[in-house]
C-alpha cells in the first residue's frame, strides 16, 4: 500500500446487522474481513476511519418524519454501536454523520470527528490520497462513500469482501457496483496484490 492510503469502515453498527432495526442480509459477514484489513493498515501506521450513523430520535430521516427508513441508529442506543466483534484499534478515527434533524447524511463526507472538524478536511490534513472502502451498505453509505470519495479527487478501492447490500430491488447492490467503477474505483479483495502483503509476509 501506498503511504497515502487509508482505510474507511462504513457504518458497521449493530443495527445494519443481523437482529438490528435495518439489517442488511449477512451484514456481520463483513466483520472479519474488515479485522483483517485493519491489522494490515494498522501493521502498516496508516490511518484508520470508521464512520456511523448517529441520528436523533427525531430527524427528517426517518419515515415517521418524512423519510424512507424506520427508526436506525438513534444516538446513544444500542443499536447505534458499532457491531461488538470489529476490532476497532486505538487511534481509528470516529466519523459521526446524521446527527443533525434534517441530514440524511449517507456518506462521511458529510460528516465530522469528535472534535468537530469536517473528514474532507481530515482527510486532506493527513494527505490521504487513497481510500479503501467496505462496511455497509454496498448500494447506500458505501456507494455515497466512494462516489464522494472520486468527487473529492481521491483514488478509491471498494473492498469487496468486505461489503454487503440491501438490495431493496434486486440487483441494487451489483448495480451500486458497476456505478462506483464506472466513476473510477478499483475493486480488491483481501487476496488482491493492490492491498499489499499480509502482515508477516514477505
Amino acid at each position: 500500500m501506498a503511504t497515502d492510503a487509508a482505510l474507511l469502515i462504513v457504518d458497521v453498527q449493530n443495527d445494519f446487522c443481523p437482529g438490528g432495526a435495518l439489517a442488511v442480509p449477512e451484514g456481520d459477514r463483513v466483520v472479519p474481513a474488515l479485522n483483517a484489513y485493519v491489522a494490515r493498515f494498522q501493521a502498516a501506521g496508516l490511518p484508520i476511519f470508521a464512520s456511523r450513523d448517529w441520528h436523533p430520535p427525531v430527524t427528517k430521516h426517518f419515515k415517521e418524519h418524512g423519510g424512507l427508513w424506520p427508526p436506525h441508529c438513534v444516538q446513544g442506543t444500542r443499536g447505534a454501536e458499532f457491531h461488538p466483534d470489529l476490532r476497532l484499534p486505538e487511534g481509528v478515527i470516529i466519523i459521526t454523520k446524521g446527527d443533525a434533524p434534517d441530514a440524511d447524511a449517507y456518506s462521511p463526507f458529510e460528516g465530522h470527528t469528535p472534535d468537530g472538524r469536517a473528514f474532507p478536511d481530515v482527510i486532506r490534513e493527513r494527505g490521504v490520497g487513497h481510500l479503501y472502502v467496505g462496511g455497509l451498505a454496498t448500494d447506500y453509505c458505501v456507494r455515497a462513500s466512494v462516489l464522494d470519495a472520486r468527487k473529492a479527487g481521491l483514488r478509491v478501492t471498494l473492498l469487496e469482501d468486505a461489503a454487503r447490500g440491501v438490495d431493496v430491488q434486486p440487483g441494487d447492490s451489483e448495480r451500486a457496483v458497476q456505478e462506483m467503477v464506472a466513476a473510477g474505483a478499483e475493486r480488491a479483495r483481501l487476496d488482491s496484490a493492490a492491498i499489499g502483503p499480509a502482515p508477516g509476509r514477505a
